[in-house]
This record gives structure tokens, sequence and C-alpha cells, in this order.
């Protein structure tokens, strides 16, 4: 069978343009993690920056701050899985599903 270079050539422009669509979807997708009952938030976006924290006054103790460390940690990792996942889903529909290696594109 021929492979006619022409039409790898179609097929690349074709996923390009389509990682093009991903990466703006990525960049709108956004994920909350939670950690002490709610009481730390923080959301991320696709592009794994922080957009928003909150932490509640009932948890901020100055004689304990490890513990809003941990808090902080906890909450960031919550966050980082869940948008990860949805990462994960928006770039398997590009894929047309295929199962990609762990580590692709960080994920």
């Amino acid at each position: 069978m021929a492979i006619n270079p022409l039409d790898i050539i179609k097929q690349f422009g074709n996923m390009q343009e389509k990682m093009g669509e991903v990466q703006e979807k990525i960049r709108r997708i956004s994920a909350t993690g939670y950690a002490g009952g709610d009481m730390v938030q923080v959301e991320l976006n696709g592009q794994m920056e922080v957009l928003k924290i909150h932490i509640s006054r009932e948890v901020v103790d100055p004689k304990d701050i490890t513990m809003l460390e941990d808090l902080v940690r906890a909450a960031v990792s919550d966050a980082l899985v869940k948008i990860k996942e949805k990462v994960r889903e928006e770039v398997s529909s590009l894929t047309g599903g295929l199962n990609l290696p762990t580590g692709f594109m960080g994920l």
C-alpha cells in the first residue's frame, strides 16, 4: 500500500488545527479543590494556574500555621487531580478516545 505524503501533510494540518481548538478549550476549563470540609478552596485553570484561593476565617489559627499549610496543600492537590482529568478528557476528544501514555502533556 502506497502512502501519499500529501495526505500525511493534510492530516498533520488538521491535527494542528484541532490542537489549537483543544488548547483554547483547556484555557477556559477550571476545577476547584477542597480541604478541611471546604474551608480551604483552590481553583485552577487548565494551564495549571491558580485562579483563586479561599480560606475561611475559622481555619486561620496563628498558633497552628502548619495545619493551614497542610490544608492549602491538600486543596491544591485535589484541584490538580480534577483539572488533569478534565484536560485528559479534552485531549482524548482530540485523539478520538486513544489512550495516551501516562505523563503525556504532563497528565
